[in-house]
């Protein structure tokens, strides 16, 4: 029997950026996406969790009560890895998902006009201010919405639906060309 080694391949590697007018698709590094699931009785630990991982550069995103997100663009070595869990245990357990989940960036002034058309959420920066986040759909797939700016957005979603969302954000941003 022959051993094949696994290759790394990108989920959505080779996507032009369209270009249109106010908005912006980019897709951002396959770095780190760690899944923290703590006690619902925690509340919102997540400053904690922010200071745990102390200079580190992740940002940290709500899920649900009880879970969170840690994101960054640097792929974490299995020995910075065993070292954030540790660092995490007190707050809950990490399970490392970003072999499964995909980053995409949706910037600029119509940002917010192009996400509307395929989500139910309200994104007006009031109801959506900056650092906010929440799970949708975004037309039928369900995806992880974060405001990082006042015309920016962050959308994680599972890698088996990122060519499929990165389409979508293309028709519904097709307007602006």
């Amino acid at each position: 029997m022959r051993d094949f080694p696994l290759q790394y391949r990108s989920a959505l590697g080779g996507r032009q950026i369209p270009t249109r007018r106010g908005v912006t698709l980019r897709v951002l590094p396959e770095g780190c996406v760690l899944q923290i699931l703590g006690k619902a009785s925690d509340g919102d630990i997540s400053a904690a969790i922010r200071a745990a991982l102390g200079s580190q550069a992740h940002a940290v995103r709500f899920v649900a009560p009880g879970q969170w997100f840690v994101v960054g663009d640097r792929p974490l070595s299995t020995a910075d890895l065993s070292e954030v869990a540790a660092t995490l245990a007190p707050f809950g357990d990490v399970v490392e998902q970003s072999h499964g989940r995909v980053r995409i960036e949706i910037v600029g002034e119509n940002a917010t006009a192009v996400l509307a058309k395929g989500t139910a959420v309200d994104l007006s920066l009031t109801a959506f201010p900056i650092g906010y986040a929440t799970s949708t759909l975004v037309g039928h797939i369900n995806a992880h919405l974060t405001r990082t700016g006042a015309d920016a957005f962050e959308v994680l979603v599972l890698r088996s639906f990122a060519e499929s969302l990165w389409e979508q954000l293309e028709a519904m941003s097709a307007e602006f060309s």
